[in-house]
């Protein structure tokens, strides 16, 4: 059953202020792939921007034309306006370890993805990573819990349209990381009444969420066939 939100509830106190992060990249293989741009930013409980900073990377790899047509940032402007990767991948995880060390949460959409990848580019370039970040709000997971049955894509540009969350220039950090941060500001106000109230709490049940919802979309693709029967989608969650 969907749940609709009782107005007499207030957003929880961690709603206050968010952080933001979202990187484009060479790929999808958060193993192997690279970091093109990164965003980390502070917004404040109504989505205005308090603090920004951006990244161009120069990943050191060639950027796939696949990507490049995403994002918009081709190897030869990278190379030309981009800076060495191991300094901005030290610089994102700086700016991040800052955030979480004041006790504010960073908004990450499909959180895995991004922490996932400066981990390991962290480790590609001798960089000490977060190694468990935390506390993350993950907009994607949240929206899944609370709104379960809801038909539709849940891409960053859908859910966002869905909560009245304005998002232009889709696939550029800047603007997938604030709208990420306006929709967990959202979802904090529709749902205050069920959301946990201690940034401890919403971090912990997140991880449980996330590996609840792999295992329904694992049973989910074993039954069109996309995966063998052996085979799981990965819920670990921040970071893999």
């Amino acid at each position: 059953m969907r749940q609709e939100p009782l107005a007499m509830f207030e957003a929880p106190e961690w709603a206050r202020v968010v952080g933001v992060f979202d990187l484009e990249t060479t790929g999808v293989d958060v193993t192997r792939d690279r970091i093109v741009t990164a965003h980390v930013g502070v917004l404040d409980a109504d989505g205005g921007v308090l603090t920004a900073r951006d990244w161009i990377a120069d990943p050191g790899v060639p950027i796939p034309e696949g990507a490049s047509a995403i994002h918009g940032i081709s190897t030869t402007y990278a190379r030309e306006h981009g800076r060495k990767a191991a300094a901005v991948v030290s610089e994102v995880v700086e700016a991040l370890a800052g955030i979480f060390a004041a006790g504010i949460p960073v908004v990450a959409y499909n959180a895995p993805y991004d922490f996932s990848l400066l981990k390991h580019e962290a480790l590609r370039h001798g960089v000490a990573p977060l190694a468990s970040p935390s506390p993350v709000i993950d907009p994607l997971v949240v929206d899944k819990r609370y709104d379960r049955y809801r038909r539709g894509k849940r891409t960053l540009s859908v859910v966002a349209e869905h909560y009245a969350v304005r998002l232009d220039g889709a696939h550029e950090a800047a603007a997938d990381a604030v709208a990420a941060g306006r929709v967990a500001l959202a979802l904090a106000e529709r749902f205050a009444a069920w959301l946990p109230v201690t940034l401890e709490e919403l971090h912990t049940k997140q991880i449980g969420w996330a590996r609840a919802q792999a295992e329904s979309l694992t049973e989910y693709f074993v039954r069109l066939g996309r995966i063998d029967p052996d085979d799981t989608v990965d819920g670990r969650w921040p970071i893999r």
